[in-house]
């Protein structure tokens, strides 16, 4: 099996390691060039908290695609959400003809990939690793294997039954379980993203010091409150993610709030920022308009408002301007734009 990893990022770059460390065959494809050469030169070094990981990996530059001839079987799609679909027809070409692009993101991507290659050709991922980049070729990964976690499920019946076949690969780096409704466990996600990235990450702190600040806790579980009502109007079922059982989220008033412990409990550790502060500390704009921009819009279609994911939107949108930076000295205007609307 050839195995394509198109975004090797801080996420993608630990997955691709862990799989060509188990004797896969896997090519690694990043748009960073000083990320590329790094690699080059000295492998994916992957920091663990009980471990190093070096392991030598096949990169490619995002233009030495074109130099490509021979398909891959499936492609792992680890690009920003925003850049879906034009990663997607990136790869398509070389995509197998009963090949399968999984998009491991965060977002509701799998529309977008399905798009371009087809739902034959299409499966649906939920992704939860804690990883860090700032150093070209250096991640440092919060969870390993033993504490990252993957959902898998098929988008249409004419995959159906092949979710093992991309399971099995995610297996080599972390816990895996096959969905049934992969759209309702990726929107699960999005209310936990929509809970904690873009919230914490306008304060300009890691996750557990910025759910430490008065306040912050009670906004970020009603921002992600807002969130999984907008899944029900979608008709999305409340799932269990991260492990979770289906009676533990049983109770719709808690759910968001068992969400937030469970991440913040079994995969970040003190220093983790997440990636929304990454990119905007590495200057780059975020996934902020297909995470709670996606809340705001889905709401607004059912004649509701949404207060919290509004003000994030704002305040965001404001930073990415340049018209603020990402500081504690922001919860107070964040507190009172998620109040007055």
């Amino acid at each position: 099996m050839r195995i394509a990893i198109v975004g090797a990022g801080a996420n993608g770059a630990s997955i691709g390691a862990d799989l060509t460390a188990a004797g896969l065959d896997v090519t690694l494809i990043e748009q960073w060039p000083a990320h590329v050469e790094a690699m080059r030169e000295h492998g994916a070094i992957i920091r663990m908290p009980d471990r190093t990981l070096e392991q030598p990996v096949r990169v490619l530059h995002l233009c030495e695609v074109a130099t490509l001839r021979e398909p891959f079987d499936v492609v792992l799609l680890l690009v920003k959400a925003y850049d879906s679909r034009w990663a997607a027809q990136l790869i398509e070409p070389l995509l197998a003809p009963d090949g399968l692009i999984v998009g491991v993101q965060n977002g509701m991507t799998v529309d977008a990939i399905t798009d371009v290659v087809g739902a034959h050709r299409t499966m649906g991922c939920v992704i939860e690793i804690s990883s860090m980049m700032f150093e070209p070729g250096v991640i440092e990964r919060h969870s390993g294997p033993g504490r990252s976690w993957f959902a898998v499920g098929s988008t249409d019946p004419s995959t159906a039954g092949r979710e093992e076949e991309i399971a099995a690969l995610l297996r080599h780096a972390g816990t895996v379980e096959v969905v049934r409704d992969i759209r309702a466990a990726k929107w699960m996600k999005l209310v936990s993203n929509a809970t904690t990235l873009v919230t914490t990450a306008i304060l300009g702190l890691p996750m557990l010091e910025a759910v430490a600040l008065p306040g912050m806790r009670d906004l970020m579980i009603r921002s992600g409150e807002e969130a999984l009502e907008a899944g029900k109007l979608q008709g999305f079922p409340v799932l269990p993610i991260f492990g979770l059982t289906s009676a533990e989220v049983d109770r719709p008033d808690g759910v968001v709030e068992l969400l937030l412990d469970t991440l913040l409990d079994g995969f970040v550790l003190t220093g983790t920022k997440t990636t929304i502060l990454q990119d905007w500390v590495k200057g780059r704009r975020s996934e902020v308009d297909d995470i709670n921009g996606r809340v705001v819009r889905v709401r607004a279609e059912h004649g509701l408002s949404s207060p919290v994911n509004s003000a994030v939107v704002e305040l965001a949108h404001r930073i990415e301007a340049g018209e603020l930076s990402p500081s504690p000295e922001n919860l107070s205007a964040l507190l009172e734009l998620a109040a007055r609307r």
